[in-house]
């Protein structure tokens, strides 16, 4: 479980970063580009390297640039976050935990606090998609024939088939698709700015699109969903350190109270996170009781799609999607 040999790249701005990655990252497509990859808490990347899962050549240590690490109130009341914020930072920040509850909520129950210290919200948007047969040693992986993401071309969670069900993981993004957060994405030709939904390609091996000579560095809270209700809520086998085997983000905002807007979104049960399909419609002009909450329970139900990525069994992971979404509801409402 020894780290391969790498090159150790430690940029203190942005530009240098830039020009780190627009000379090592070669040409390679895709997220997986073996030249280069990028680290900021480490809490993701450096166990997946012990196990093999990558060897890059170059590791570039971005921890150290300050420029990303603000929570900022913008102009119009919605806030930029820098990416290299840390998620005990988002965690305990008044500003958000007024105004964007179910993302704080989301944050503070990543891992542990000494994880959270070292993790960052850009890393956690970025998580690499997990399964029982893709997150195990080198040594056994290959007794296992090795899969679709990493070195094969069998799924062991679905087998014939020729998509990789890995599934993302990740607590804070789901919370951040209810909010209809953006992100920017830089690169030495530039930066673009897109909605946080089309940064996820729904692939368990292509998870994100993600150019090779590209950081996250910025995510962008809209001032329209300031203020709203937010709920998040997590299924683990123990209560802390694990990744999410179901996970639930409720986000609404109530007026005369009717519910004028609102969303719900779901992690670890998809290859990524995902938005509950007319769940937003169904709750338009509602007053939230235990038959609407019902309803919408099955409607996340039917959007999610686990397989046997984790320790759970799929069928016991998309009941508690159903059950959270209901208890998620009911508690926006009492809020």
């Amino acid at each position: 479980m020894s780290l391969p040999e790498f090159r150790l790249l430690r940029p203190r701005v942005l530009a240098e970063t830039m020009e780190f990655l627009g000379k090592y990252s070669g040409n390679s497509n895709g997220h997986n580009s073996p030249e280069v990859r990028i680290v900021a808490g480490g809490t993701d990347l450096i166990p997946s390297m012990r196990q093999k899962l990558f060897a890059p050549q170059y590791v570039v240590d971005i921890r150290h640039m300050d420029e990303l690490k603000s929570i900022r109130p913008l102009p119009d009341g919605g806030v930029e976050i820098g990416a290299l914020t840390a998620l005990s930072t988002i965690e305990h920040s008044e500003h958000l935990r007024k105004h964007y509850p179910v993302l704080t909520e989301a944050a503070a129950t990543v891992a542990s606090p000494v994880l959270r210290n070292m993790g960052t919200i850009g890393g956690n948007i970025c998580l690499d998609t997990r399964c029982l047969w893709y997150n195990q040693s080198l040594t056994w992986r290959k007794a296992c024939g090795f899969c679709i993401k990493k070195d094969g071309d069998l799924c062991h969670v679905a087998p014939g088939g020729a998509k990789c069900w890995a599934a993302f993981s990740g607590d804070t993004p789901p919370a951040l698709l209810c909010l209809d957060a953006e992100i920017e994405l830089a690169s030495p030709l530039g930066a673009r700015r897109i909605p946080l939904g089309e940064f996820y390609t729904g692939e368990g091996d292509n998870y994100r699109k993600l150019q090779p000579n590209e950081i996250l560095t910025r995510v962008f809270l809209p001032g329209k969903s300031a203020d709203w209700r937010g709920i998040y809520r997590k299924l683990r086998i123990r209560g802390s350190i694990d990744y999410p085997l179901a996970g639930v983000a409720v986000a609404i905002h109530v007026s005369n109270g009717h519910i004028d807007n609102g969303r719900v979104a779901l992690t670890a049960v998809n290859p990524a996170p995902v938005l509950v399909k007319g769940a937003t419609h169904a709750l338009q002009g509602k007053m939230i009781d235990n038959s609407l909450a019902e309803f919408i329970g099955e409607l996340a139900a039917k959007t999610a799609k686990p397989l046997t990525t984790s320790a759970l069994t799929p069928e016991y992971r998309r009941e508690m999607i159903r059950v959270f979404t209901k208890r998620a509801l009911l508690a926006a409402a009492q809020n």
